[in-house]
């Protein structure tokens, strides 16, 4: 598949959403097996409006169970949770082409509220799910709560911390990616008996089928049960480490896999489209990277580092994806590369000039800081892996440059993929100390994973000693962040699982950081 044809792909999609609105549907009276499977959800959320998700899916292993025609959906969205006062309703249709999948972005809400919505179809009713729209975007807002989390591959454990967030009570949820993998067994057995790597994704049927088994899972339901979520992808749902049109294979056709892979996340996450750009390029990818304001408090600036990127550097001859390299590897440090592409750094760098927000949230994939996994002598040599930000310093100097030049309110960089806990400081060069000339301009925080191993301990401890504005990492557990935000500051929670394979697991603080707004830098406890 040329890209020729992946546009036309992406303008089908873009029309099948906008049919979904339109299309008459067949109601039918009586459903034979509840057709709510994979619970609902609420996301992308505006000062105004919402999205609304449901899957129309009797049997989460059987595609055909949906049948092979339009359904009817109803839906509505109310001020309480009896549903007396309806704020909206409506009805669309579940297209078999969009895999029987809703998107309700329902408007003319108000501000800073919760809501509570529900679906239906026939005689069945969905469950309640809890969501709430943002701040007017002049408000001024006493606090937020956020929850964050990534990687969450079934066949590694439970979604316990899924059970935690939900008990959590968060204003808002995000996730950074790999919400699935591309390979396992189709099994809602949790995690499978065996491990074998099998049934790696490829087709539009099979992406599908993932998703269906992924969100079986009850704890991840409730998890969205309680908020909406907002979202970005990383690798694994489409490929490991693929970058922009190039996987690990070199694939000649991997643009329809891509295709495929990107259908199949829109037609499972609370997310809207958004309208396409202008130029000969509209067509030519699926925008996920986007702004959301929460009042004065905070601004989101969620970000794609997997569609636009350079190719990995100094690759394995024959072979796509990443290597670790030393700084032998020139192309790695070639001004020209770009992890986010041209135009979204622009505009990332466009939204943190003329942010007010208190607080400038960058929800993005992949650890930011440097990370040497050897020693460094002098303040030279070092080893790096290529898929993260380390593999594109000369991008990752550009947006430094734009924090330190442009000063935008308390940068904070929310991370995952690494499978592990980071917190750190991030300054124009890591080389040297921090002094007048070496800032400390932004704060990160990246959460380890909910469920996919990691390295050994004791690995993790070297990378932190051999990278001193890395002040804590934690490979050996999983689970997620929750911070609490105000105007005065921010206090970030890293907790931790007991026992990941349990669903039932206790979790805890492993470890407690601020950030004083103002004063940019971590602080401990």
């Amino acid at each position: 598949m040329d890209r020729r044809q992946f546009l036309t792909t992406s303008t089908r999609l873009a029309a099948l959403a906008a049919l979904a609105s339109a299309y008459p549907g067949r109601a039918i009276s009586r459903t034979l097996t509840y057709p709510f499977s994979l619970g609902v959800a609420s996301g992308s959320p505006r000062h105004d409006r919402i999205v609304l998700w449901t899957r129309i899916l009797p049997d989460p292993l059987d595609a055909a169970s949906s049948g092979g025609q339009p359904v009817m959906v109803r839906w509505e969205i109310a001020e309480d949770d009896a549903f007396r006062r309806i704020a909206g309703k409506g009805s669309v249709a579940a297209l078999p082409e969009l895999a029987h999948s809703v998107h309700v972005d329902a408007g003319n809400l108000q501000p800073d509220r919760w809501y509570w919505y529900r679906f239906m179809t026939a005689d069945a009713t969905s469950p309640v799910g809890r969501t709430r729209t943002a701040p007017a975007p002049d408000a001024s807002v006493a606090s937020l709560r956020l929850a964050f989390a990534s990687c969450q591959h079934w066949e590694f454990g439970e979604y316990g911390a899924h059970r935690h967030i939900a008990r959590s009570d968060p204003d808002l949820i995000a996730f950074l990616g790999d919400y699935i993998y591309e390979w396992g067994h189709y099994d809602l057995a949790h995690p499978p008996a065996s491990r074998k790597r099998s049934n790696e994704s490829f087709t539009l049927d099979q992406y599908r089928a993932r998703y269906a088994q992924y969100k079986t899972d009850p704890n991840l339901q409730a998890a969205h049960l309680v908020a909406p979520w907002i979202v970005t992808w990383d690798d694994h749902e489409v490929a490991n480490d693929y970058g922009n049109d190039r996987d690990e294979r070199l694939s000649p056709n991997f643009l329809a896999r891509r295709a495929a892979a990107y259908q199949a996340f829109y037609e499972h996450m609370p997310v809207r489209l958004s309208p396409l750009p202008a130029g000969p390029d509209r067509y030519a990818y699926m925008r996920i990277h986007e702004r959301y304001a929460w009042g004065r408090l905070a601004q989101f600036h969620v970000l794609d580092d997997r569609q636009f990127r350079s190719y990995h550097a100094c690759q394995t001859p024959g072979r796509g994806g990443s290597n670790t390299v030393t700084m032998d590897c020139k192309e790695r440090l070639d001004p020209a590369r770009t992890l986010l592409g041209k135009a979204q750094e622009e505009w990332l760098h466009d939204g943190l000039v003329k942010s007010a927000a208190t607080w400038n949230i960058i929800a993005q994939q992949t650890l930011m800081a440097e990370c040497s996994h050897d020693p460094l002598e002098g303040g030279e040599g070092g080893r790096f892996w290529t898929d993260g930000w380390d593999g594109y310093p000369a991008a990752r100097q550009r947006l430094f440059d734009a924090l330190r030049d442009n000063k935008p309110s308390n940068p904070v960089v929310l991370s995952g993929d690494v499978h592990s806990f980071f917190a750190a400081d991030l300054k124009p060069d890591f080389r040297r100390p921090i002094s007048a000339d070496n800032p400390v301009i932004a704060t990160e925080f990246c959460g380890t994973s909910v469920t996919s191993n990691s390295r050994p301990q004791a690995r993790t401890d070297r990378y932190v000693a051999q990278n001193p504005h890395i002040a804590y990492g934690r490979s050996d557990i999983r689970g997620f962040v929750m911070m609490d935000v105000t105007p005065a500051g921010m206090d970030v929670r890293f907790q931790g699982l007991d026992d990941v394979h349990r669903a039932d697991t206790p979790a805890s603080t492993v470890a407690q950081f601020s950030v004083e707004a103002g004063r940019p830098g971590l602080r401990k406890g």
